[in-house]
């Protein structure tokens, strides 16, 4: 049975790996407790889905300067340095959020100046903390290695939300606000136990140069481009959480409860295939894995528009989790075979804005087609643009969806169909 999950190598013969990779989880659980209490914080306040898809859009401009700063300054200094400085910040973020909800009336211009400023941060975070993972461990690896990455980030969509909508309704807002500053305590903490982790090869003086670098090395390379678009692709089109807290409380007449479940379902089934993803080591075409992970994304949010019952609900969404988790197994896995590691910091930060910012204008986008339709249709309309898309991505970029594990990416464009 151990060929079916999810292998646990790199926890078990890497120390290092291990005790940030613990510190990222409780802090990924404490990050999802408070994007539910700013969701939920934010409709309350006004009673809008749109204002709550404004959420993201305010995060993206600081999101994407953030990941592609963020990456640059991975490659070029301490990366262990660079996530306690993050770490550390974010929880005085978090503070602040708090601090502003135990007021009379609170600020909602201050929410969206603080969730923009948190985006920022996390867009700096990111690539160190990836790069740093990836870096410790072989190459053979690293699919396993993705896959525990992402197994954390799944578990904190299950048990962030599903606790955040317990503690919001027993406790209120500033309560889980403050809990999430003390996740990233702890991240701290773990970070502290390793030794420094400067970039393999050399660093690479931070600067514009650095960056276009980072640009530069996409040129020609469809397979990671192909990992790109595909995932804008999903998550523009195909991402209606900020429709959670109209559902659960209009369509589903529940209250916090039903807000994070609702937000937990994804996670939930991504949970699940993450404890199930052994198979995916032996894939050997990755970039077509993830086509049809998207296709079935797509299927099960359409599917999803026209359901009328929580439990339903739960189960597509959980679904769709599940079929996302296994397209960024494989997106990360291009993405990191194709590039060394003097450079991984700065691909990582295209991969994470690429990550961040899809879910956010998919968001705004849900928002604003449910603000000028219905919320079913911006559902709907999403599930199947996302199926569309991606046919049309498989179609214009060959060299993306039949990219071969251990072949150039050029070699493999110049097999035949039937190879």
């Amino acid at each position: 049975m151990g060929k079916f999950f999810v292998d646990t190598t790199p926890l078990r013969l890497y120390p290092e790996f291990r005790r940030v990779w613990i510190g990222a989880a409780v802090s990924a659980v404490g990050s999802q407790l408070a994007v539910v209490a700013v969701a939920y914080q934010v409709y309350r306040l006004t009673h809008s889905s749109l204002d709550v898809g404004l959420i993201s859009l305010v995060q993206l401009g600081p999101s994407l300067v953030g990941s592609v700063l963020g990456g640059s300054i991975a490659d070029a200094f301490d990366r262990r340095r660079l996530l306690l400085f993050t770490g550390s910040t974010m929880a005085v973020v978090s503070c602040g959020l708090a601090l502003n909800a135990a007021r009379h009336h609170p600020s909602l211009l201050l929410i969206y100046v603080l969730a923009g400023a948190n985006a920022a941060l996390q867009g700096v975070d990111g690539p160190a903390r990836q790069a740093l993972l990836i870096s410790i461990v072989e190459r053979e690896l690293l699919i396993s290695a993705n896959a525990l990455r992402q197994l954390i980030g799944q578990v904190s969509q299950v048990l962030g939300p599903s606790l955040g909508g317990i503690l919001l309704a027993a406790f209120g807002v500033e309560i889980v606000f403050f809990l999430n500053a003390g996740s990233f305590v702890v991240a701290v903490g773990a970070v502290l136990t390793v030794g420094a982790h400067p970039p393999l090869g050399g660093a690479t003086r931070f600067g514009l140069r650095s960056i276009a670098e980072g640009f530069q090395f996409l040129k020609g390379r469809q397979a990671i481009q192909g990992c790109f678009i595909a995932d804008l692709n999903a998550t523009i089109l195909g991402m209606p959480t900020a429709l959670f807290p109209a559902l659960a409380t209009v369509q589903f007449h529940g209250g916090a409860g039903t807000v994070g479940l609702l937000y937990a379902a994804p996670g939930a089934g991504a949970v699940v295939a993450s404890a199930f993803s052994g198979w995916t080591r032996r894939i050997r075409r990755p970039g077509y894995a993830v086509c049809v992970a998207i296709v079935c994304w797509g299927v099960a949010l359409t599917a999803f528009g026209f359901a009328r019952q929580v439990v339903l609900a739960f189960g597509l969404l959980a679904i769709a989790g599940g079929a996302d988790v296994i397209s960024a197994v494989f997106r990360s896995t291009i993405i990191q075979t194709e590039t060394p590691d003097r450079l991984r910091g700065r691909l990582t930060s295209i991969q994470l804005a690429v990550v961040q910012s899809g879910p956010r204008l998919g968001n705004a986008e849900a928002g604003l087609v449910a603000a000028a339709s219905s919320n079913q249709l911006s559902v709907v309309s999403g599930g199947l643009g996302c199926i569309v898309g991606i046919a049309i991505v498989a179609r214009l970029m060959p060299r993306f969806i039949r990219y071969e594990l251990g072949r150039d990416e050029h070699e493999t464009a110049a097999q035949p169909r039937g190879a």
